[in-house]
């Protein structure tokens, strides 16, 4: 089959290479986009990270398609409708990054508790004093965790090991495991309003989109602490700002925001043909406004970045193509 794989690194290539010797395969750095596609529309299998959209407009170039081979857990970067009806499957990584994604969410949790960006950057600079430094502790503090998935049990049994209360919320509970893990479930508005720290483990779906908006923030307490690992869109960026500016957050820890690879390269915003039903220009200015507060730390959606979890990643995916090959398909998601 004719394989071509986008946003690859050198390791990653190496990886998919050792399928050459059944199929046709070819790499490229940058990501698939509705002018990189033209380059390959004999192309059966693609696979490509969470930067490259493949809407319809992109994927209709590709008259030969059978799989999306996606090197990640969401797949809200995919049109499911349009792959649904021309019989195009999707295959995902489904559980490469459990501990990963919780251990990055805790670590900016302890970040921001304890205002280790600006401490650090303060004694870089010989600056020794500890004005404006004090933090909170972890120890009896609530923390609510919005999704009980697999990151989201994790999240919890690290928090154990804090002395922290869990209280929780999923639309489907896992009574077993809330007993297992110390933890109880509650109603969405209950959870904001005993959460001391409030964590979002859900995925990108139409129902999560703007979960967390201003009405959500007014149900929180005062100096709460929100983390977010799970999807930017997750979480109404202008009302982020407003709940910052007011108070009623204390801090923020952001691994994800709205339109990341418009922040990464801001020209794009202003390329011919954009739209403004393409890009939030609204949300894309709370974003730099974010990047700039001294209680938000924001990092580069980095919290499946370590190099056991990337390496299941890799390995997954050439699973997942090879079982398709094999007509003997793994981890698929959505309908064909």
């Amino acid at each position: 089959m004719n394989i071509v794989v986008f946003e690859t690194e050198e390791w990653e290539e190496r990886a998919c290479l050792t399928l050459q010797s059944e199929h046709v395969v070819s790499c490229s750095s940058g990501v698939l986009d509705a002018r990189s596609a033209a380059e390959h529309a004999d192309t059966e299998i693609l696979s490509t990270f969470v930067n490259s959209k493949l809407g319809a407009d992109v994927l209709a170039q590709f008259p030969q398609l059978k799989l999306i081979a996606t090197r990640s857990t969401g797949y809200d970067h995919i049109d499911l409708d349009w792959c649904s009806a021309n019989g195009v499957a999707v295959a995902n990584v489904p559980d490469y990054g459990d501990s990963t994604v919780a251990e990055h969410a805790f670590a900016l949790l302890l970040a921001v508790a304890r205002n280790l960006v600006e401490a650090v950057e303060r004694t870089r600079r010989g600056n020794f004093s500890q004005a404006g430094l004090r933090g909170f502790e972890l120890h009896a503090k609530t923390l609510g965790v919005i999704g009980t998935g697999r990151i989201g049990r994790r999240m919890i049994e690290i928090a154990r090991g804090f002395g922290m209360s869990m209280i929780a919320y999923d639309l489907y509970p896992n009574n077993e495991a809330a007993t297992r893990l110390g933890f109880r479930y509650a109603g969405l508005d209950d959870v904001l309003a005993a959460a001391d720290v409030l964590t979002l483990h859900v995925p990108a779906i139409p129902q999560t989109a703007a979960l967390i908006a201003d009405r959500e923030f007014a149900l929180m307490k005062k100096g709460a602490v929100l983390i977010n690992t799970a999807r930017g869109n997750i979480v109404d960026v202008p009302a982020l700002v407003r709940a910052l500016v007011s108070g009623k957050l204390q801090a923020a820890g952001l691994d994800v925001l709205p339109q990341e690879p418009l922040i990464k390269e801001e020209a794009e915003m202003f390329r011919i043909g954009a739209s403004e039903d393409e890009y939030d220009l609204r949300a894309l200015v709370a974003n730099h406004v974010l990047l700039r507060f001294p209680n938000v730390i924001v990092t580069p959606h980095n919290a499946y970045n370590t190099e056991s979890a990337v390496t299941r990643i890799i390995e997954t995916t050439v699973q997942n193509i090879e079982s398709f090959a094999a007509s003997e398909p793994q981890n698929l998601v959505g309908r064909v």
